[in-house]
């Protein structure tokens, strides 16, 4: 024994401890293992059916409440109720892209009552036209019909769609107006995720199926088993649960079982049977909901199950080996191991401390002697080394401060000249002016996203009269700034070649002047130069306003009503130079508005949508009746709530003004 080493004498004393546990612990096994496999074969079943009945719902249920949701949307039934009128669709498929986002699959379908099929998926352009008519003679097209038959509102099924090339679980969700049937909306989950998400961490010899109440199978792990909804009868027929089972007795027992989790929604009912010879503990459960089966096989030769009963007595035994085995090993590893290496330890620590000149106790030729040796070598190179790791600490902790102290000065001088910039921009700002010949019939809203923005309004005074607008640059931060100076240059000098009482002008010589501008310029593709405007003449003499506007609205509050007058298509500085013409509106009694896009876009809200054209008219409705300066502060206000935690996401101007 004195001449063993280290691993030899580890090795025999493991041999002989687990000598002493194999053979009770063999003996034990032997006698419980007949009752393992049926007693806890049946408990693993019908726990793992109602855990798989948990993880069914949670994602499925999501899927079919959004798509209800969306089954029931106003736009959906305005569309549907008129199939041909292409606004009502164009609005619907607007609405649409946010289900879209916030389906799993980022897809839906929808089909109307002529009955066309419409499908949109992620990562391709929202297509507003049929993908294809459905016909009744065609047998891949039944399950619609099939489905709108049914009085129950929707549906849920797995099938392979051939036009689309696509295998899917489809939430079929009926369009109803009253008791009319309009048609049928739904989205689908990728039968790969779906079942990797069902299917995933299930032990050898455990069987997951999911089947409807014909039995036909739904999710089973051979995809060869499911009855998809397009197939011809007779096919679907032969892929039903009731072909798991070997003879017709247990598939009567097995019906019955069906019959029992029916009536007992969220119990599951176990039973034994046969399955390719094999004996199996069955377990299943019915979801009302979904208005399917669950159920688990565990194939009792295959699975690791554990048998309670046993249990008790067995943990008892194993416990007495275990102290029998841990006495006699902790035994023979203190008395051949951790007495020499405790006092290889105490040597260590003192180490550890940087005493690297102590010596090491030799303890012969075994393991520990080397492993003696070992740590006198190392404690020599450790010294060294750290001497000449400290000075190169020092060396570099010098570096990195100084680097430090230019890194903060070099951020200083940046911070101070986005300041500086910032109050360049403010100065050009036209507040006083507007301050001075409007007073309390305006406010202006001028929310950049970062120090400076992309976003500024003019204002020009015509003796009597006056120019207003809202210019909205590409871009925001220092780029957008740059733009600003850039614009307000064109404007400035469209003003003073057509004068300020002609906008559709004023945009199209700003255009020019801007294009003329950047002609030269070598500007990267990415680079955006297009900027959004909106201007205003006010001719008080004969009480009415002349609007232009590239790609940017003027709203008009009259009373409880907001009309909305739209620019040009085109913003300035486009590729496709653009048409622009001007509006006449009366001045009396109303309340006007520039609004920026900055606004528009944010998102926020519960769902995360942009705050949409739809909103912001809902608000000027609701402030209408204000005056400017409390209408400023509920604009900020429902702006601030709606955003809540978002970040802003663009520069936001808000220019109104009105005159008596």
């Amino acid at each position: 024994m004195a001449m063993l080493g280290l691993r030899g004498k580890s090795l025999l004393a493991l041999l002989f401890a687990c000598a002493l546990a194999l053979i009770p612990a063999a003996l034990l096994a032997w006698q419980g293992i007949n009752a393992v496999r049926e007693y806890f074969g049946v408990a693993y079943a019908r726990n793992h059916t109602l855990l798989n009945e948990q993880k069914l719902l949670a994602p499925v249920m999501r899927e079919l409440a959004l798509a209800q949701r969306m089954a029931g949307s106003t736009l959906t039934l305005e569309w549907l109720r008129d199939p041909g009128d292409a606004a009502k669709r164009s609005r619907f498929f607007q609405e649409a892209q946010g289900y879209q986002r916030d389906f799993s699959d980022h897809s839906y379908f929808v089909i109307d009552g002529t009955p066309s099929y419409y499908f949109n998926a992620a990562g391709s352009p929202v297509v507003e036209t049929a993908r294809y008519t459905l016909r009744p003679d065609q047998a891949k097209d039944a399950w619609f019909f099939s489905t709108m038959q049914d009085t129950s509102p929707y549906d849920i099924q797995i099938d392979l769609n051939h036009d689309l090339g696509v295998t899917k679980l489809w939430f079929n969700v009926q369009v109803r107006d009253g008791d009319r049937k309009l048609g049928m909306i739904g989205t689908g989950l990728d039968l790969r995720t779906f079942l990797k998400g069902f299917l995933e961490g299930v032990e050898p010899g455990v069987t997951p199926v999911i089947f409807d109440r014909e039995g036909n199978i739904q999710v089973h792990p051979d995809r060869e088993r499911i009855a998809y909804k397009s197939m011809p009868p007779a096919e679907a027929a032969r892929r039903s649960v009731l072909g798991l089972l070997d003879n017709d007795s247990e598939r009567s027992a097995f019906k019955q079982a069906m019959a029992d989790a029916f009536s007992s929604p969220g119990s599951a009912v176990s039973l034994f049977a046969a399955q390719n010879g094999a004996r199996s503990a069955i377990a299943v459960t019915y979801l009302p909901k979904l208005r399917w089966y669950v159920m688990t096989a565990v194939d009792l030769n295959v699975a690791r199950v554990v048998n309670s009963q046993w249990l008790t007595p067995a943990l008892v035994s194993l416990l007495a080996v275990l102290a029998l085995l841990l006495l006699g090993f902790g035994y023979a590893v203190e008395r051949l191991v951790l007495a020499p290496l405790r006092r290889l330890q105490h040597t260590a620590q003192a180490m550890s401390v940087g005493r690297y000149d102590v010596r090491l106790p030799a303890y012969g030729q075994d393991e520990i002697g080397e492993l003696s040796r070992a740590f006198g070598v190392m404690a020599e190179k450790v010294r060294s080394h750290t001497e000449e790791l400290e000075s190169r600490v020092r060396e570099r902790t010098q570096a990195l401060e100084e680097a430090n102290r230019r890194m903060a000065a070099t951020h200083k001088t940046i911070d101070d000249s986005i300041d500086y910039a910032s109050l360049i921009q403010r100065a050009i700002l036209p507040d006083r002016q507007l301050v001075q010949s409007l007073g309390p019939h305006h406010f202006v809203l001028w929310k950049p996203r970062d120090v400076v923005g992309g976003d500024f309004y003019v204002f020009r005074a015509d003796g009597e009269n006056c120019l207003l607008g809202v210019v909205d640059c590409a871009g925001h931060g220092v780029a957008g700034a740059l733009m600003t100076m850039l614009a307000r240059a064109a404007i400035d000098h469209a003003i003073a070649e057509a004068g300020p009482g002609d906008p559709a002008a004023i945009l199209a010589r700003t255009d020019a002047a801007m294009r003329a501008m950047l002609r030269d310029a070598e500007l990267p593709r990415a680079l955006a130069t297009n900027m959004d405007v909106g201007l205003a003449y006010v001719d008080r003499g004969a009480g009415q306003l002349r609007f232009a506007g590239a790609k940017m609205a003027l709203y008009a509050s009259s009373a409880a009503e907001i009309e909305e007058y739209k620019g040009g298509r085109r913003a300035l500085g486009e590729k496709r130079i653009g048409q622009y013409a001007n509006i006449t509106v009366p001045l009396a009694g109303r309340t006007f508005y520039f609004v920026t896009d900055g606004l528009l876009d944010q998102s926020g809200g519960e769902h995360g949508f942009s705050f949409g054209n739809r909103r912001l008219v809902e608000l000027l409705r609701s402030v209408s009746g204000l005056a400017l300066d409390a209408q400023a502060r509920a604009v900020a206000q429902a702006l601030v709530d709606y955003q809540g935690r978002q970040p802003q996401r663009d520069d936001i101007t808000v220019l109104s003004f009105k005159f008596e």
